[in-house]
């Protein structure tokens, strides 16, 4: 059975910025929902008269340059907030914040009139 390697750390024992890219990368290659968005949505943007895999790539690489200043922009603007939250009653808060808006989102939906 292969070794699993720890990710590498820094002299504060943080993981590198490098093992947070390759474990982003992994989880998101591994993922099956990314392959069934690129499968189901692409598509539908390719010319008839193009060819196919050149033009998926491209399509592929304007999705990640558009996602990546998003997410750098995300954790630049969160990571003042990494500590706080780390604490548990925050966390706690946060979950019961967001889980009574999607039971909001929910009862309105199902209390909506259908249209018959």
């Amino acid at each position: 059975m292969p070794r699993r390697r720890r990710p590498r750390r820094d002299r504060e024992g943080r993981q590198s910025a490098r093992g947070w890219l390759l474990r982003g990368l992994g989880t998101n290659l591994l993922t099956p929902k990314v392959g069934l968005f690129y499968v189901s949505f692409l598509p539908q943007f390719i010319p008839a008269n193009v060819n196919v895999i050149a033009f998926s790539t491209l399509l592929a690489a304007i999705h990640a340059g558009l996602t990546l200043p998003w997410f750098v922009l995300l954790i630049s603007a969160t990571r003042p907030f990494a500590g706080a939250l780390g604490r548990p009653a925050v966390t706690r808060t946060l979950d019961g914040i967001t889980g009574t808006v999607l039971i909001g989102f929910g009862l309105r939906l199902a209390l909506l009139p259908h249209a018959r």
